[in-house]
């Protein structure tokens, strides 16, 4: 296991109420989180039929992000050591010194207790249960047990990205449905290519702190093939929540196979030249487009006016 030492001289500046809650936005990761409340808002559109109630969605969306949020925070204050060691992230509030330790757990503890009590209180105890699944499978499964151990790091800690359609299908509903495990079906099966496109281009820094993520380990060749493997098998499962679950209409179904096949066509063109690093970064700026208009696509044809 890596174990970097961190300088006491790390600059630690406070004096400023903007700068400081600047230092705490950037520990929740805030572009992940986006991303995250924007699938929950897709099991939301799905499980209401595209009659969400407006309170309910402003709800689950503050409680996702305050449960996306702690689970980024602690997992920044568990990867202070290597975040200083890697160049991309040694800038990051923790490791260069802005937040003390024991304030991001505080802050961690502090948006967990906020995101389980909204949706306990306004939702049902299953979505806000869930939630805290999220976090636990986040930190324990994925930053403490798998990320510095195993090359599946991201494909079974991935899991905990897959949570937030459940959440918002939950929320609604109060229980879970086929088509909801399908949604987490969807965002697990794609966390792979996009995580692994991304660590194919920061590979370097990975390898410099010991981290297995599975270009350091098997190298560009075998993760160009995986990428494309669980590309092929997502675009099928999209399409199920169409049919044979009937939960979404040909609309959906559209823009789900035009954007799966620009989706293994870029996974196909980076397994044939898997040393080319800018076609891992044209998939991975896809994957993230991919996700985002796949959610916005079922939201669309939830829109009563479309059924």
């Amino acid at each position: 296991m890596y174990k970097a030492i961190i300088p006491d001289s790390t600059t630690r500046d406070h004096q400023t109420l903007g700068r400081m809650m600047q230092s705490y936005v950037q520990l929740t990761k805030p572009r992940i989180i986006v991303l995250l409340l924007i699938t929950t808002v897709a099991g939301m559109a799905i499980a209401a039929k595209g009659h969400i109630d407006p309170w309910l969605l402003l709800i689950t969306l503050i409680s996702g992000t305050c449960a996306a949020g702690a689970a980024n925070t602690l997992n920044c204050l568990y990867d202070r050591d290597i975040d200083y060691a890697m160049e991309r992230t040694r800038h990051r509030p923790l490791p260069s010194g802005q937040i003390q330790p024991y304030q991001a757990l505080l802050f961690a503890i502090a948006l967990t207790l906020i995101s389980f009590t909204l949706l306990a209180v306004f939702a049902n105890l299953l979505s806000a249960s869930l939630a805290m699944l999220g976090i636990l499978v986040y930190v324990l499964v994925y930053t403490h047990w798998l990320k510095r151990h195993s090359t599946q790091n991201i494909v079974i800690g991935g899991a905990a990205g897959a949570i937030p359609p459940l959440v918002g299908w939950a929320a609604v509903t109060g229980d879970l449905s086929w088509a909801a495990w399908c949604l987490f079906a969807i965002v697990f099966l794609w966390t792979p290519p996009h995580f692994w496109a991304l660590a194919m281009m920061i590979q370097d820094d990975y390898a410099k702190v010991n981290v297995p993520m599975l270009p350091v380990v098997a190298g560009n060749e075998t993760t160009a093939r995986q990428i494309f493997a669980y590309t092929v098998i997502l675009i099928p499962i999209t399409l199920l929540l169409t049919y044979p679950l009937q939960v979404t209409n040909w609309l959906y179904s559209s823009v789900a196979i035009v954007l799966g096949s620009i989706f293994v066509y870029k996974a196909w063109v980076l397994m044939k030249s898997p040393s080319d690093l800018e076609l891992a970064r044209s998939l991975f700026k896809y994957s993230i487009i991919y996700m985002m208009a796949l959610s916005v696509a079922i939201v669309i044809a939830c829109l009563p006016i479309l059924n």
